[in-house]
């Protein structure tokens, strides 16, 4: 059995970009931030993932994730094709997300933004 499967809850670092396609399609894309978990003593490490989505999903992050929600996104690790530019046989990765979940509203600070 193979399986290519991630759970990530993060704040997102800025509000989605919504794109509309001629198809009819619509599309989020918004940069997610992990803290890894450290030992008290250690420095805070922070990853940095590319979250995209379709459809109503899509939709729904466009009206509600501002930077600094709180959300959970489930999905898969895919990669975008690759560029003329480069020879790598794929693109960069991002998490093709097929659930979202909005856990908490932004920090006060940036609720006016």
């Amino acid at each position: 059995m193979m399986l290519n499967s991630v759970v990530l809850v993060g704040r997102a670092g800025n509000r989605p970009e919504l794109r509309y396609f001629e198809s009819g399609k619509t599309q989020a894309v918004f940069p997610l931030a992990v803290d890894r978990p450290r030992r008290r003593d250690a420095e805070p490490v922070t990853d940095w993932f590319s979250i995209e989505l379709w459809g109503r999903q899509a939709e729904v992050a466009a009206e509600y994730v501002r930077k600094g929600s709180l959300v959970g996104v489930e999905g898969r690790l895919s990669f975008h094709p690759p560029t003329v530019e480069t020879d790598d046989e794929s693109g960069p990765p991002y998490i093709a997300a097929t659930n979202l979940r909005l856990l908490s509203a932004p920090p006060a600070a940036e609720v006016t933004r």
